[in-house]
This record gives C-alpha cells, structure tokens and sequence, in this order.
C-alpha cells in the first residue's frame, strides 16, 4: 500500500538547514528536496544564510560587546559532523545569527547594514520575494531600534531627497507623514542590485512601522492585504515603483494608512 509522504514543516525544514537533523532524517529530507520541487523551493526560500548577511553586519558586530557575544555563541551547540553534508553547508547562520541577537541586546541600530540580495533564488514571483526579504529585516526591528527623537522637518526633507536620484521618485515629509505615527529615518539600501527605499517609523501603539519603495515595471497593481512575520503588509504599485507599507497594525489600520500614502505618493 503506498503512503504519501508528508512534506516537512518549516520547523523541519530550518532544523535540516542549520544541520540539527539526525543523519537518516536529514537524508529524508533531502532526498525530498531532490525529488519535490515545492520542497526545494521552500528549503531555497528559507536558507537565506547564503546571502551576504555576515558581510553586511560585520561593522555592527564589530561594535558590540565581545564578551557577551562570546557568551551567547557558546550556549548555541555545535552542528554534529555526522550530518547531512547539504545541511552542514548552512550550519554557520546559527551562529551569525546569535551574534546578530546579541549586537541588538547592545542597541546597535542594524538598519544601517546593507542588503545584498543575491540572484540565487527563484525569480518567479519578483514582487513577492522583495517583501519576504523586507518583512525578514523588519522582523528584527524593535521599538529600541528606533528610539530617539523624531528629526526636524529638514532633516527627514534632507533624507528623503538622498533617495530622489537611486530612486527616481520625489518624496516630501507631508507625502510620507503617517498620522499619529513618528517618523524615525529615511535609508538608502538595495534589492538585487536595485535601490530600495526604507522608511522607518514608530508607531506609539503598535511598534516599528516601514514604508518601502523600489523601482518596478510590473505595471500598476491595486492594493492587497497579507500576513508576513506575524505582521501586516499592503502592496501595490503604480508603473515605475512597487511600494510595501508593513507593520504590527490591525489589518483595517494599515490599509487605511496605506491609502493616504497612496494618494499623497501617486498626486
């Protein structure tokens, strides 16, 4: 009697790229991968460790403490050798990623790292894989991260117009302005070789808040709704630019919010 196979869950599928896998469950795993496209496809979604994330925060890591980096990367145990040679090839991001945690235990605003995103995974949904790659940054941020004053007018006028030339889009602090939500910065960062524009927020109610923008020629798409990283995003885009408002909003709020920034952007 054929039984068909249960396709792993994410918890699964992460344990298998960090090399946490007993040997004949990784070989399951990747036998898997080889044979189901879905699979491979997912395991490819989720082992972003092969992007350039270790490069771009190593400035931060640099400035957070050693010892308590030292610390936390010992409590994180070892991958076992005797595991799947494909997993072992991503145990590294476990340990990366303990030293992220603890560079933002110190405070260290991550937003000023770069995101190099590389082409090695699937292209077929552009749009979609832009705002997993968003939401997965966001994710990090905290209402620490954000702390500070809100700048002056000029300030945010100042950041805004660096993104006007890499963009090809004016952008003015009322444009841009949420109500009842404080503007923090403005970042100049990239997508696949593509400029993207970050606008970071702190919302008093909810916690960090983002508009980003990148260059587009998907054509105009109205507005939708969906969940990523137990947060909110509306998309949608007009002929030149793709646009993502995300955040940890009710779902009616942020498509209200993202209205506004849709008129004010698009007049």
């Amino acid at each position: 009697m054929n039984t068909k196979q249960i396709i792993p869950s994410d918890e699964e599928l992460t344990a298998f790229i960090d090399g946490e896998l007993a040997a004949e469950e990784a070989a399951r795993i990747e036998t898997m991968v080889n044979e189901d496209e879905s699979v491979a496809e997912r395991v490819e979604f989720l082992s972003r460790a092969s992007l350039p994330f270790e490069q771009a925060f190593a400035p931060l890591l640099a400035e957070a403490p050693r010892q308590k980096l030292q610390t936390m990367l010992a409590a994180i145990p070892a991958a076992n050798s005797t595991k799947s040679g494909s997993a072992l090839a991503f145990a590294s991001r476990r340990h990366f990623l303990g030293a992220l945690a603890a560079s933002l235990i110190a405070g260290i605003a991550i937003d000023r790292a770069f995101i190099g995103i590389g082409r090695g995974f699937s292209a077929r949904d552009e749009n979609s894989e832009w705002r997993a790659v968003v939401a997965d940054y966001i994710s990090l941020y905290t209402p620490e991260t954000l702390a500070g004053p809100v700048p002056a007018r000029d300030v945010q006028a100042d950041q805004l117009g660096s993104l006007d030339e890499k963009l090809g889009l004016s952008l003015s602090p009322e444009a841009v302005s949420l109500p009842g939500i404080d503007f923090k910065r403005a970042l100049l960062l990239q997508y696949d070789g593509k400029p993207l524009a970050q606008i970071a927020y702190l919302d008093p109610e909810t916690g960090p808040m983002a508009l980003c923008i990148v260059r587009s020629d998907a054509g105009p798409k109205a507005p939708d709704l969906e969940s990523r990283k137990d947060m909110n995003v509306v998309y949608w885009s007009n002929g030149t630019h793709a646009f993502m408002l995300i955040g940890h909003a009710a779902a009616d709020r942020m498509t209200a919010i993202a209205d506004g920034v849709r008129e004010r952007v698009d007049a």
